[in-house]
């Protein structure tokens, strides 16, 4: 799993399975019915009808019966990428993109995948391939990319509807699409017969995440401004990042203004409040009488550098402190608040 897939949760997930993940263990669910997809049997032969169209050359034939042969030799989870190297045997175009697909993005410019659409590609092997690339584009970060390839893709027509549901909803939960993120992670726990471990453990984490999105939150619409951030960093401007920036300012105007009313109303209802005391003014303005001696202690607040040079231990208290009210995101804005104070405070 890549960071940029899986993001903060990734490493509490992956933490809590370390022991099953290096076993490359399986969790089957107990639910029915069970999604398996093809059998590797209907792929071997739709493999060996298309190869055999496609050269004559003995040597590629035999290369293709060794890695798909007549009956599987591997666990479903790695049939994926096998499929893609039986593929690029005969195919240079599926070649080219697997190659691509191999090693991180370096630029802007995407593999042209057009041939996933030929008529001549049975679709059987064409779905597998679409998933394939789809996947490597979320894991990228290209999620509106990766939602192209795998939103119309069915789980029962997937050789791995594991990774075809999971992939679907870490899209849809980075997307913020709630509804259909969920139902693909539900089915993802429910429905099919083997899913790895990593997949479970961070499916569950993602479920939470999304059952507790709320449109209405400054959570929410941090995030949206972060996916703004994303989009810009992919070097994707246009209408639709202009949208998503125009409604991320009426997000926030409506939060302001709902902020202010609440705080009108209870202003309203202390006034009103018999509680409250009387709010009308004194008609002789008086001093009150003075009880104390007139003198306050004087402590020093911070260094001489100002608040940006307090103290390790009392600002790693302030921190944790800001980390019960807020998302974690807002621990790294407040410890760069910190960092830029102390260093303007230097000669």
């Amino acid at each position: 799993m890549t960071r940029q897939l899986c993001w903060s949760i990734a490493s509490i997930a992956l933490l809590s399975v370390a022991p099953a993940l290096a076993r490359g263990a399986v969790e089957p669910s107990t639910a029915a019915p069970k999604l398996s997809g093809p059998s590797w049997q209907v792929v071997h032969q739709a493999l060996r009808t298309w190869i055999e169209a496609r050269t004559t050359d003995a040597a590629v034939r035999q290369r293709a019966e060794q890695l798909w042969p007549a009956q599987p030799n591997l666990s479903r989870d790695r049939w994926l990428d096998q499929l893609a190297a039986v593929l690029s045997l005969a195919d240079p175009r599926v070649a080219a993109m697997v190659d691509t697909c191999s090693r991180p993005r370096t630029g802007y410019r995407l593999p042209d995948v057009a041939f996933l659409g030929d008529p001549q590609l049975p679709p059987v092997l064409s779905r597998q391939m679409r998933l394939y690339y789809g996947r490597w584009l979320a894991q990228q970060n290209l999620y509106d990319e990766s939602l192209e390839q795998l939103r119309d893709l069915d789980a029962t027509e997937s050789i791995d509807p594991a990774s075809l549901l999971f992939y679907q909803g870490v899209t849809y939960q980075r997307l913020l699409q709630k509804d259909p993120g969920l139902k693909a992670l539900d089915k993802l726990m429910n429905d099919v017969a083997e899913v790895p471990l990593r997949y479970m453990a961070l499916a569950r984490l993602m479920r939470r995440d999304l059952e507790g999105l709320d449109e209405a939150t400054l959570d929410h619409i941090a995030r949206r401004m972060d996916d703004v951030r994303r989009r810009l960093g992919l070097g994707h401007g246009g209408e639709r990042v202009r949208r998503e920036e125009d409604g991320v300012i009426k997000s926030l105007d409506k939060l302001i203004e709902e902020i202010e009313k609440q705080q009108q109303e209870q202003e309203q209802q202390q006034a009103s409040s018999p509680s409250g005391g009387s709010r009308t003014p004194m008609q002789t303005p008086r001093l009150a009488p003075a009880s104390g001696k007139g003198e306050v202690e004087h402590r020093r607040v911070g260094n001489s550098s100002g608040w940006g040079d307090l103290p390790a231990k009392q600002r790693e208290e302030a921190l944790q402190e800001i980390g019960k009210d807020f998302p974690a995101h807002y621990r790294d804005v407040v410890e760069q608040y910190f960092r830029s104070l102390a260093e303007e405070a230097k000669p």
